[in-house]
This record gives C-alpha cells, structure tokens and sequence, in this order.
C-alpha cells in the first residue's frame, strides 16, 4: 500500500502514542511501593496516645513521598498500614505475626512494654525491624533481638530521675507506690522503689491495681492512713486521671503524685477533671520536650495544622522512627528487611527528636528524660 503523507502523519502519530505509552508502563513498573506499618492502641482508653503515634508516621511518610526517593534503582512509593493493638499483649502479638505474613518493610511500634515485648519475639522470628518509641521497660532490649529498637529513654532513667527529684528537690521522706501490674508499670515502679530507697527514703504502702480499673478509693484509703509525703503511680493517664480526682475526694489534694511517660500527657489535666490534686504532679519522659526540640517548634506548628487538637506525647518519635527506617534502606539501597536491618543499628540521623544514633543494644546513645508539672491543668515543663 503507498502511503499518502496523511497516513504518514497518522503512522508516526500512532507510533509516537504507542511509545508514550511504552515508557510510561515502564515507568509505572519502576515505582515500587512500600508499606511501613504503625502499631499501637487505636482503640479503648489510651487510644489518644495510640493515635497521636500513628499521626506522626503518617505525617513522615506522607513528606517521604515528596522527596522523589530512589532505591536499588526503584523511585518508591511509601503506604502507611495501620494496625490497631488496642493495648492488649495478645492482640500485639496477632498485629506482629499480621505484619510479618503481609511483608511490610518495618513497624513503628508498639506503645506500651507489656505488648512490644511479646510482640517483639514474633519480629524477631520473622526478620522484620520494628523500632518503639514509647515502650520503657528495660526488659523490650535485654534479649538482644537485631529487630528490636528503642527510640526514648528506658525506665531506668525515667523512674531513677523521679526518685532523685523526689528526695533531692523537694526533701521527701516517706512515699506509698502503686502500680497497673503491667510490664510497663511494674516496671518504672521496682526502678523508681529501688532509688527511692537509696537515697533514703522509705516506701510506706505498695498497692497494685490494672490498666482498666476505675475505682481507686480503696487503694488510696489505705495509703491515706499512712500518711504519706507522695505517691507514686506506675502506669497510664486513663487511670491516673481518675486517681487524682479520687484523691480529692478524700483529703490527698496535697500529697505529691509521681508518674512517668504513660501518664505524662496533654490529656492528663482533661482526664482529672481539673482535681486539686493535679497541682502535685511531677511526671517524667524520654527526650526533650516538643519546644526544646532541634526544629521542634516548627514541626509542631505542621502537625497542630494537619491534627488540631490531638497531640500528646510521642508522635515527634514516631515521625523519626519512620525516618530512621527510611534512612537505614537508603544507605542499604534495599527496602528489604533482611539486607537493611543491619544499617538501622549505624545511623547516624538528625532527626526532630534529637541527633539519632544507636548503642550495641539498639539503644539511644544519649537518651535524656525531662520532668514535667501540670499549671492551670496544662502540662509544662519544670
């Protein structure tokens, strides 16, 4: 068949059209998407922490996705695959064992010890890294797993840090601890006793209750007729709210209430209903506070525009943790667990948080602790 030039045209319009559309499958074939998964408490009654976690990786991934990033030659996607462990060990460990089987490259999580330790043997098994920024039982660490990361300071800080202020700082002799019974807060009160009782001071009542418990009077009676100078709490913010306004209740407005990281949040003054009782509070957390961050200020003001509202504690850790895995398959030029995992352990990383780098144990190399009180029921910095 001759060819008239309108056929020419249309030839190489219809050639250029099919190799447009060659380069562009080519393209799409290039983009390869990775999935880092969050998990932690989304439901139930730490649900607000759980969700201020998940925010900071979303925020993370949602700016890694804007970097055009390339590795082992693949311009890669991320995808955000939350999980919700509802705080319960058993529910972790089906979250763990999901994330394994569906192949997501790293977990950023869990949130409480008592669901990353056990979480964590089901990582282990399956080679997948998973770095959490809230667990602070020194135990999540002491198995030596090399997929197991820890992103703030253990309760050996936090709980060694309260008893030190307690005695040092405000000259108090005698205290009552109680505790949820979980890994988390018999944790930090065993670290916070054993100080306590080093420098002094002497440990009048020890009272357990749980992580779902409501009703205190009991428990604070009891420690009522000792008299104590403080107490201490070892657990969360939903059980210390009501604690605190059940101490008002009862005459205890004035006795000095000591917690860590679980209850250290901006819900807290909320969750006691503003009890007299929160004047008293001293808690402590890893790392600096979200002002004294390096660029903290200014990641602040992005995340109260993209979740007004709904900050507490640990998202700026949760938006580095993200990075650090990133970070990590970068330098591997790998986003597969087995082949980067290794490099989690050399970052290097000035992140929000602090300048990021990890000990043999897969601990912070200067993990800090900051101790907080509570003024007109907002949290604020001592």
């Amino acid at each position: 068949m001759k060819l008239t030039p309108t056929h020419s045209v249309s030839l190489r319009l219809t050639t250029v059209a099919v190799l447009g559309l060659a380069t562009a499958f080519a393209y799409a074939q290039d983009v390869q998407t990775v999935r880092i998964a969050h998990a932690g408490p989304t439901s139930g009654g730490i649900a607000h922490i759980g969700k201020d976690t998940e925010n900071g990786v979303r925020m993370a991934i949602d700016e890694l996705n804007t970097q055009a990033i390339v590795i082992g030659g693949k311009k890669i996607k991320f995808e955000l695959a939350a999980e919700d462990d509802a705080g319960d060990p058993r529910q972790a460990t089906a979250v763990a064992q999901k994330l394994c089987d569906s192949k997501v490259a790293g977990v950023v999580g869990h949130l409480q010890s008592g669901t990353t330790i056990p979480a964590s043997s089901v990582y282990n098994k399956c080679d997948l890294p998973h770095i959490t920024v809230a667990a602070t039982n020194p135990d999540v660490t002491k198995r030596g797993y090399a997929t197991t990361f820890r992103l703030i300071a253990d309760d050996n800080a936090l709980g060694a840090a309260l008893a030190v202020y307690a005695s040092d700082k405000l000259k108090l002799k005698t205290v009552a601890v109680i505790d949820d019974r979980t890994a988390y807060g018999q944790g930090l009160a065993n670290v916070f006793k054993a100080t306590a009782k080093q420098k002094g001071m002497q440990i009048l009542a020890e009272e357990f209750t749980t992580d779902k418990a409501t009703d205190f009077m009991a428990i604070l009676t009891n420690i009522k007729s000792k008299k104590p100078d403080a107490i201490f709490y070892g657990g969360l913010d939903s059980q210390a709210g009501p604690m605190l306004r059940q101490m008002d209740q009862l005459g205890l407005s004035n006795v000095k209430f000591f917690g860590g990281d679980g209850m250290c949040t901006e819900k807290l003054g909320e969750l006691a209903s503003k009890a007299a009782a929160l004047k008293g509070v001293t808690c402590a957390t890893g790392g600096a506070s979200v002002q004294k961050m390096q660029g903290g200020a200014a990641w602040k003001k992005k995340y109260d525009a993209r979740f007004p509202g709904q900050f507490q504690i640990y998202s700026p850790y949760a938006y580095d943790a993200t990075y650090v895995l990133v970070d990590a398959m970068k330098r591997a030029q790998s986003v597969e667990p087995a082949v980067y995992t290794p490099f989690i352990g050399k970052t290097k990383l000035k992140g929000i948080t602090a300048n990021i780098a990890f000990t043999p144990k897969n601990e912070l190399t200067v993990p800090a602790v900051t101790l907080y009180s509570y003024k007109d029921n907002v949290r604020a910095e001592h």
